[in-house]
């Protein structure tokens, strides 16, 4: 069963109606004894990086969260800031994320670019995979790789076979990372239509690792 995590922080009923829509099966969790039931995490997130910790720290959920995804391994998919929070910090706050991935979060940054583009960055954008991947299969049509974003802050991966695929906005830009069973996007795949349903259908056919 996915188990979707909500700590009041994320677009979580878009995602379950996609779930639903999918024929997927999913429950909203919020405290321990629901996520030790999990095969699959998805961690959606709408907010401050320190906030979305404090949260997780309130709960107190940082400890099965480990436990699942750093020792079961089970697959976990991060969205937006809920995969910002994988990494080791973010220039929003001051707070450790959760340091699945070998990395950080990033403020936009246009200094010495041509273009000085407005923060957020907000609307539909095309991706480009960078290795192959279950979760983003290559497609033979362009179209079928246009996601929708709405952030401020990106990460950066320390190691670039880390990084799944990169979007472009000033400069280019990870725009999905996947290093064993942690998988995160920078997009909205629940605001993506039939392309952010083609995601959500390919994670939950995931097989453990």
């Amino acid at each position: 069963m996915i188990v979707v995590l909500d700590i009041d922080l994320g677009n979580v009923g878009s995602i379950m109606n996609m779930l639903k829509k999918i024929g997927v099966p999913a429950v909203l969790a919020s405290r321990c004894d629901e996520i030790e039931k999990a095969k699959k995490l998805i961690l959606p997130g709408v907010g401050s990086f320190d906030q979305a910790m404090v949260n997780l720290s309130e709960l107190k959920l940082i400890d099965v969260l480990n436990e699942k995804v750093t020792k079961e391994k089970i697959p976990v998919l991060g969205i937006c800031l809920g995969a910002q929070i994988m990494t080791r910090s973010s220039e929003e706050g001051s707070r450790p994320g959760l340091g699945w991935i070998a990395g950080r979060t990033v403020r936009f940054d246009f200094r010495g670019e041509a273009c000085k583009l407005k923060i957020p960055h907000m609307g539909w954008n095309h991706v480009q995979l960078r290795k192959e991947s279950a979760l983003l299969p290559q497609s033979a049509e362009p179209e079928d790789s246009r996601f929708y974003f709405v952030h401020a802050y990106h990460f950066l991966c320390d190691q670039e076979d880390d990084i799944l695929a990169v979007s472009h906005y000033g400069y280019d830009f990870a725009a999905a990372f996947e290093r064993d069973n942690v998988y995160g996007v920078q997009f909205h795949p629940e605001k993506s239509h039939k392309f952010g349903m083609k995601l959500f259908k390919n994670f939950a056919e995931l097989e453990k690792n």
